[in-house]
């Protein structure tokens, strides 16, 4: 079948948007990490700026694989993106322009010194900042101690994408040209401030002089991103040859919900990404904490009282109105009640858009991936919630029902002899093996695992996490119609 690229557009059937007849951009972002993240969700919103704005298109550069890179470069960067959602779609994406591996080091160089580089985006997940575990640069990092041993020439290949923005900002500095914005895009809370002191603690172990230039004419934004992205697979590639009437061997998919949240930094960050969707806030830790909140502490309880109740899936659990009904209850009167009011965040509208992604019939969220981890991510999916009502004099009955689940989940697993897959898997089997649910909802909060240690003294969130622990262990759900 023939491949998807220029010469073959004007083939596309009439129905499939593509950048067809549209000015070729010229480059004015940078991106490190163009993986399937990047494509479905950041290059979307470029290639419907590029629509009117022909000066933003991107350079991909790929920091350890040629694989992706040289994927869009066979198709001249173009590629499907199919939304997946009760009613599907599929579009043409034409927003990169460059397309560089690890062996392009020189003209990532030039892309990065270049004025009319405006943007640098990364998505190169939360290891490939080089941070340690307070969220400040590990110059001991291997990456970051071959970095800073190359020097600042100009012709070095930097390993980490602190070095590679170090490398652009110090050559511009150098040349008297304005900053580019790096903008970090994955979801690392308080990403832009973490980026920025990384970036300033690498080039004070370096040039005093560049440290003091990036700490005071350098803006890091903040972001936060959202759209859930299913791994590319032989069935989507069928479905898009079958579609577009060609091969695309760089298609990707996501869910129709797409969420891009960028920090108002006082000055453009040169792209008009609100003209395209994108939301520019002074109070991007909001956004996050309703996201935390609402979305993952509502994916968490949906996982354990799914499972045990008998559900597979996200979009299985949803078709249990009485599991349905109890978590949209919860949100509204024990997660929103506890969220303060931000300019633009209607937590409403949020609460009714998460539910319906959650009754998405085509991504296939399994409840057995979402429960895995939850003595690392409950204290801040629900203890943060559960916490906030304590200090407000309520008792929190859904948040107080998700942890019972939680507990009764292990007890299961354990006593199954299903392993828990978590870091603490081997303490809280052990803390489940034996005992009434109330005695180990009693070992599990002395321990701090899953419970913020905040609530260790609380007698009655014991209590009550306890009385719904027994219910729900005995199959009692009377706790459910709410």
């Amino acid at each position: 079948m023939t491949r998807l690229t220029y010469a073959t557009l004007d083939t596309l059937p009439p129905t499939i948007a593509s950048p067809l007849g549209r000015t070729p951009p010229s480059i004015g972002i940078v991106h490190f990490g163009p993986g399937a993240f990047h494509r479905a969700h950041q290059a979307g919103y470029i290639d419907d700026l590029l629509a009117h704005d022909p000066r933003w298109g991107i350079a991909a550069v790929s920091l350890r694989s040629k694989q992706t890179v040289a994927a869009l470069a066979e198709q001249d960067g173009l590629y499907t993106l199919a939304v997946r959602d009760a009613e599907s779609s599929n579009r043409v994406i034409g927003a990169h322009r460059c397309f560089l591996g690890p062996d392009d080091a020189a003209a990532t160089h030039a892309l990065l010194r270049d004025p009319a580089v405006r943007l640098v985006t990364s998505t190169v997940t939360e290891k490939g900042y080089c941070l340690a575990g307070d969220g400040t640069l590990n110059l001991a990092h291997p990456d970051i101690v071959h970095d800073l041993a190359q020097g600042s020439s100009g012709t070095q290949t930097p390993r980490s994408l602190i070095g590679w923005l170090i490398a652009g900002l110090s050559a511009r500095r150098d040349a008297g040209i304005a900053p580019f914005v790096p903008m970090p895009c994955d979801n690392l809370a308080s990403n832009g401030t973490k980026v920025h002191a990384a970036l300033v603690a690498f080039a004070r172990a370096r040039d005093a002089g560049l440290a003091d230039w990036i700490a005071g004419d350098v803006r890091v934004p903040c972001t936060m991103v959202d759209s859930i992205t299913p791994a590319s697979d032989a069935a989507l590639y069928a479905d898009v040859a079958t579609s577009l009437g060609l091969e695309d061997r760089a298609a990707v998919q996501r869910e129709s919900f797409v969420q891009w949240v960028i920090e108002d930094i006082g000055k453009p960050l040169g792209p008009d990404l609100a003209a395209v969707g994108a939301t520019i806030t002074t109070d991007v830790a909001s956004y996050e904490r309703a996201k935390l909140r609402i979305l993952n502490g509502a994916h968490s309880t949906l996982a354990y009282i799914g499972l045990l109740r008998g559900a597979a899936s996200v979009a299985d659990a949803m078709h249990d109105a009485a599991l349905a009904g109890f978590v949209d209850a919860m949100i509204r009167d024990d997660i929103m009640p506890m969220l303060p009011p931000t300019a633009g965040l209607d937590l409403d509208a949020y609460r009714a858009a998460v539910l319906q992604r959650f009754r998405n019939p085509v991504i296939v969220h399994r409840l057995d991936q979402i429960a895995q981890d939850g003595s690392q991510k409950l204290p801040y999916r629900l203890g943060d919630t559960l916490i906030a009502n304590r200090r407000e004099g309520r008792m929190p009955s859904g948040i107080v029902t998700a942890y019972a689940a939680w507990v009764a989940f292990l007890i299961r697993r354990t006593r199954d002899g299903t392993p828990i897959l978590d870091p603490a898997g081997e303490r809280l089997a052990a803390l489940a093996r034996e005992g009434a649910p109330s005695e180990i909802v009693a070992r599990l909060i002395d321990a701090a695992l899953g419970f913020p240690p905040e609530i260790r003294g609380d007698d009655a969130v014991r209590a009550a996490v306890a009385a719904a622990a027994e219910r729900i262990a005995r199959g009692d759900w009377a706790d459910l119609p709410r």
